[in-house]
């Protein structure tokens, strides 16, 4: 298969589906995305950074990271989009994948929807179940932009319009694997960030706390300040007084611990005790090695640390769930067929 040189986009019609009319009316077909309050992306200079300031004007409130890639949403529509480039909506209203061709240029035009005004008329072409396609390429197109470019599964989409749809059965074992991946590890940075923003400093000590609490140990976290170099004292029995008594340190800040650090919560393990050091980031090799050196010290690291969290994430404190809110659902995994 020829690898096409026309660009492909992926569009959403709102959250909901909310505009899945308007995109596939009969008389005005259309793909539209919102902002409405910046107005007309028409009369902006053809500048990155004059969208940047539009966007910020109309909608102040935007956080700074999410400014260049909303800004580049709504330069793409007017400015990168061509006439006859192909359009993939895949609607969540009837389930198909409906495959377009943008017929005409930029449009603001509020009467159709006023909450979506910036659009580009489109001539649909081909509606596709979601079967057809293989599971790579439904993974691509279901980005959380409104607007984006496809480019890892262009061409099959492209093959689609002529008749030639991909069932994914040659290569869907490795999309599988991948998209299972890929899941999986957006989920990880998704908890990694949310430790980091919401839960820096004293309160990550009590979240540790409390993850020990549901494996099944007593804690009590030491004062905010001064500690001594201990944040949490963990034991078994109620009181406290029977061993293994367990000292950690806990650390949130995003750098590798050195062992420096190490060492210093082992000076303070006595005979009998233990240590443990947990860290949202990391250690660095020498700390692993000293750690790794002494066997009633244990270190954890972000990666260990957000394991033990998805294996026991239904026993977090509400508290925890809504910082860090996730749910349940399944997702393909690659299975080998012994013959």
């Amino acid at each position: 298969m020829q690898k096409t040189e026309v660009k492909v986009w992926g569009i959403h019609a709102g959250a909901l589906g909310e505009i899945d009319s308007k995109f596939l009316s009969k008389t005005t077909p259309c793909i539209a995305i919102g902002w409405s309050e910046v107005g007309d992306l028409g009369k902006i200079p053809a500048d990155r950074e004059k969208f940047k300031e539009r966007l910020v004007k109309g909608y102040p409130e935007t956080k700074k990271g999410a400014i260049p890639t909303s800004a580049g949403m709504l330069y793409r529509i007017v400015h990168e989009m061509q006439i006859g480039d192909i359009v993939i909506y895949p609607s969540k209203i009837d389930k198909l994948i409906h495959i377009g061709r943008v017929t005409g240029a930029y449009e603001y035009n509020p009467n159709i929807d006023k909450n979506y005004p910036n659009l580009r008329p489109v001539e649909w072409l081909k509606h596709i179940p979601r079967t057809k396609f293989s599971q790579g390429a439904l993974y691509e197109i279901g980005s959380a932009l409104s607007l984006f470019q496809v480019k890892n599964y262009a061409d099959e989409f492209i093959a689609a319009l002529s008749g030639e749809v991909i069932s994914g059965q040659a290569e869907e074992d490795v999309t599988v694997a991948k998209v299972a991946e890929e899941i999986e590890q957006g989920t990880r940075d998704f908890i990694a960030k949310r430790l980091v923003q919401e839960l820096k400093g004293h309160p990550f000590e009590h979240f540790v706390a409390h993850v020990l609490n549901i494996l099944g140990y007593r804690t009590r976290v030491s004062p905010e300040g001064a500690d001594g170099g201990i944040d949490i004292i963990a034991h078994k029995d109620e009181l406290g007084l029977e061993p293994p008594i367990i000292k950690v340190q806990v650390k949130s800040n995003d750098s590798d611990i050195t062992p420096d650090k190490v060492q210093a919560l082992y000076g303070n393990v006595a005979a009998g005790e233990y240590g443990l050091f947990v860290a949202i980031n990391g250690f660095s090799k020498k700390a692993r090695e000293f750690a790794k050196s002494k066997p009633n010290l244990r270190i954890i690291d972000g990666d260990e640390l957000i394991d033990i969290l998805l294996q026991h994430y239904e026993q977090l404190d509400s508290k925890y769930k809504a910082i860090i809110p996730l749910k349940n659902v399944y997702i393909p995994v690659q299975v080998d067929n012994e013959e």
